[in-house]
């Protein structure tokens, strides 16, 4: 097989193109590969496989530098031949979704999987196991799928004129853009347009993602995160439109927000969080709400659920207990609403339907700073750092660890320390994997890997509860009701 004739066959076979199009597809694929080499032999039949032996002809042939931001914009375009453009995929979208949302949904998720849009073989690189703990099975993920920044790329980026276009990664303006060194390739992106409430937004997947079919919504004005009456109204409706999606926000201040604070949105998928099979601790009605069901969620963070068959009311129930939150403080428990005029208090509310039944989880957060604790009360401790020392956004919170590439290899040499082998365990790692040993002095070769999973589980879980507000103690739950007493009980 010829790989460029393969190629152009393959894209054929998956687009609107039809055989009268060869020739021009097949001069288009040379233009930006090269004739040299373009009828070489091939052994691939997969269209992403072949992409990527075109991109490489491209590189020999000094059509696109070597380095992997190069090859990603060549890619990308080279998929855009497949991707039918926005008008089309979002006419096909809604009228199929008129019909059937499942559908619709299915079909939008299955293009954006087979235009390598979402990247789904670096995905498959990520390291992922369960491990028990005191509030069910928790899910870690070690993200290997994002490639680490060449040196080189780092110092060509430096180069390149800076530019405002697109603001960011999040904007609508990335539908179909090149890419460049400093900017993701998006020539195969696309958006489905939606409307929540009044306003405008889009509806996409995540290119790298952490769960399944992980999508964002976001909206099409580039404005900052923000958490009002209208994210409960929104992400309330998300679900209804979505079925068996979930839809969540981060929070909207720093240390317990996202990683994104400049773009308002949100992010769903189809996907069982452990949080969300956690049950309630105890449950009670809030004042003028006894239609809505309340309760505390057995969880290491502050979860307050709601679940009632009428969305209206969970909107209003939540939204007083947002703004009785937001002016909440409680020095017996290190609780602290403001310093001066600086607002600390917000929530991650996370947003499902099931059974016809809409459920909130409203967490309380808490971004206040002590001497003691200069990253955060409520953010993982100095001792835990070398797991995890990133913020805890609305993925962790409902049980899904995104753990830093560094500790695929670091672990290794935590599993060799334990076996008394030559290792270059890290030095924030050996009190920990003191902790460990003396906890296992009998590990051998066939149980120390479950045991390093398994210390790492509960090092999350330790993280989550330094994230939580009100600790998991009598105290601390003594003063979650109080709260919740303030808010008014019936």
């Amino acid at each position: 097989m010829k790989l460029l004739d393969t190629f152009v066959a393959k894209v054929i076979a998956v687009s609107d193109y039809t055989a009268d199009d060869m020739f021009y597809l097949r001069n288009r694929v040379l233009a930006l590969v090269g004739e040299e080499g373009a009828q070489q032999e091939t052994k691939q039949t997969e269209l992403i496989a072949l992409k990527d032996e075109l991109v490489d002809l491209a590189v020999q042939n000094g059509k696109v530098g070597e380095l992997a931001e190069e090859k990603e914009c060549l890619g990308a375009e080279l998929m855009n031949f497949i991707t039918p453009v926005p008008s089309q995929v979002n006419r096909e979208f809604w009228d199929t979704y008129a019909k059937s949302p499942w559908q619709a949904i299915s079909d939008f998720y299955d293009l954006s999987k087979r235009n390598d849009y979402i990247k789904t073989a670096a995905i498959a690189k990520n390291i992922a196991f369960t491990t028990p703990s005191q509030y069910g099975d928790i899910q870690i993920t070690i993200n290997l799928s994002k490639p680490e920044k060449d040196p080189k790329a780092i110092a060509q980026a430096k180069l390149v004129k800076a530019s405002s276009y697109p603001k960011c990664q999040l904007c609508m303006e990335n539908e179909g853009y090149q890419g460049r060194i400093n900017h993701p390739a998006r020539a195969n992106h696309r958006i489905i347009r939606m409307k929540l409430g009044d306003e405008k937004w889009g509806f996409q997947y995540s290119p790298y993602a952490y769960f399944n079919e992980h999508c964002i919504f976001l909206d099409t004005q580039h404005v900052p995160m923000v958490i009002s009456k209208d994210t409960f109204a929104q992400l309330l409706e998300i679900v209804d439109m979505f079925p068996g999606y979930f839809a969540g926000s981060n929070s909207d201040l720093p240390i317990v927000g996202g990683s994104i604070l400049t773009h308002n949105h949100y992010q769903g998928g189809r996907h069982v969080f452990p949080m969300e099979i956690a049950e309630l601790d105890r449950e009670f009605h809030f004042k003028g709400f006894s239609d809505v069901t309340a309760g505390i969620v057995n969880w290491p963070m502050s979860v307050i659920r709601l679940r009632s068959a009428d969305k209206n009311r969970l909107i209003e129930l939540a939204e007083s207990i947002r703004l009785a939150w937001r002016d909440y403080s409680d020095d017996s428990v290190d609780v602290v609403a403001y310093t001066g005029d600086t607002p600390h208090h917000t929530v991650t509310p996370i947003a499902r339907k099931r059974d016809g039944v809409f459920e909130l989880d409203i967490v309380l957060r808490d971004n206040h700073t002590t001497t003691e604790f200069p990253d955060g009360v409520y953010h993982p401790h100095a001792d835990v750092q070398h797991i995890k020392k990133e913020n805890i956004g609305l993925i962790e919170v409902m049980g899904l660890a995104i753990l830093p590439p560094r500790l695929k290899n670091e672990l290794t040499e935590v599993e060799k320390y334990l076996l008394s082998q030559y290792n270059e365990v890290a030095d924030y790692h050996k009190d920990w994997a003191d902790a460990i040993k003396a906890d296992h002095p009998d590990v051998s070769e066939a149980t120390v890997s479950e045991i390093v999973k398994l210390a790492v589980g509960q090092t999350f879980v330790r993280v989550l509860e330094d994230a939580g507000v009100y600790k998991r103690d009598e105290k601390g739950q003594a003063a979650f009701m109080r709260f919740v007493d303030s808010v008014g009980l019936e």
